[in-house]
């Protein structure tokens, strides 16, 4: 195995811990908000108790009051009645005294609710204060456990960050940018060759590709997902020759308003795909690089159906699966998400297969010669 291989490898390890280590230090303040939200939480039900208890504690004591008012009434009533002289002028007093008396026996009641009442308060407050003491604790001993673990985080990250700078200086700069390209889009940068395919993104592999990867003498990119690749003899078990069982290719149709296209050369771009696209009485031509997936020149329009508009894109080219609209790809913008570079490049894998087989087929059929016809 390449020294930049062996080095990428633990380059790939070191960015998974980074990654995780981030998301674990980033996770922990929220552990922490939802802790104190829960903690606000009780602390506002033991509000609402004490809130309840000041409340009853006030209407009782302007309840008591109000007993005491009636009741100096009653007793400046009785000294009244005393001097009074006609029989409707006592009528009159005794009427007051007894209405008096009556708010008395009612605000007398309220009070004795209000008494019962206190107990259920007291309980409700105590109650509120335990849980807000536990939870307090509990709390104070997660913040603790969670900022122990932050450090810890920070150190392991401060390491792996090292480490990582350390295996970059040793890996060769072009290589190095391939991998941290297709990281930043897949989530990894180098993937490991296995009963010929890549284990990323589970694409068979041609024979010479395999061949390449295997022998270790040279750095190879997968066609399909563009990471580096590599191959590790102790997952070879046992040395066979695959056995390959591709699927049916579905063969897009001809009338489609939309046609997709690989070109092996495209100027001086390359290896590119073409989206040709009816618009009414106009067409569209987009063109894609086949690895990056990125825009090249400006989007074509012109007069008529594309076959007639665009006829020297066409010759030459392999018609490809794809369908999708206008609206999408102008969402692109400069650049095909790689999820589509995939699905085309799968398909143009298969459309290669069926050519091969085709021509594999022709070559094996014999020819009959004129002899063989006289004979026959």
């Amino acid at each position: 195995m390449l020294p930049d291989i062996e080095n990428l490898l633990r380059l790939q390890e070191a960015d998974k811990q980074i990654r995780r280590l981030q998301d674990e230090i980033a996770e922990l303040p929220k552990r922490v908000t939802a802790i104190e939200q829960k903690l606000a939480g009780t602390k506002a039900q033991l509000e609402k108790a004490q809130a309840a208890v000041k409340a009853d504690d006030a209407a009782k004591r302007k309840h008591e009051s109000t007993i005491s008012d009636l009741r100096g009434k009653i007793s400046k009533y009785r000294d009244q009645s005393l001097e009074v002289k006609t029989n409707e002028q006592y009528k009159a007093l005794l009427h007051e005294i007894q209405f008096a008396e009556k708010e008395i026996a009612a605000t007398e009641d309220k009070v004795l609710e209000l008494m019962v009442n206190a107990d259920a308060r007291d309980k409700e407050v105590k109650a509120a204060q335990a849980e807000l003491k536990a939870e307090t604790a509990e709390i104070e001993r997660e913040k603790e456990q969670a900022r122990h673990r932050t450090a810890e985080d920070q150190k392991q990250l401060a390491e792996q960050r090292g480490k990582r700078d350390q295996l970059r200086a040793n890996i060769n700069e072009d290589l190095l940018r391939q991998y941290e390209r297709v990281l930043k889009f897949r989530g990894s940068g180098i993937s490991e060759v296995r009963d010929h395919k890549c284990v990323a993104c589970q694409v068979m592999l041609r024979a010479q590709t395999y061949n390449d990867v295997r022998s270790g003498q040279q750095i190879v990119i997968c066609d399909s997902c563009q990471r580096i690749l590599y191959f590790n003899p102790a997952e070879e078990l046992v040395e066979q020759k695959p056995t390959v069982t591709r699927p049916k290719r579905h063969h897009p149709k001809i009338d489609a308003p939309q046609a997709w296209y690989y070109r092996p050369e495209f100027g001086d771009a390359g290896e590119v795909f073409i989206v040709l696209t009816n618009n009414g009485a106009q067409s569209s031509r987009h063109v894609y690089d086949v690895h990056t997936g990125r825009l090249i020149g400006d989007i074509l329009i012109r007069e008529g159906d594309y076959r007639q508009a665009f006829p020297e894109d066409i010759t030459g080219a392999t018609r490809l699966n794809g369908a999708w609209d206008e609206e999408e790809l102008e969402a692109w913008g400069t650049e095909a998400p790689m999820i589509v570079l995939d699905a085309l490049q799968a398909d143009l894998d298969l459309a290669r297969h069926e050519m091969s087989a085709r021509t594999s087929a022709k070559r094996e059929t014999p020819a009959v010669t004129p002899t063989e016809q006289a004979a026959s």
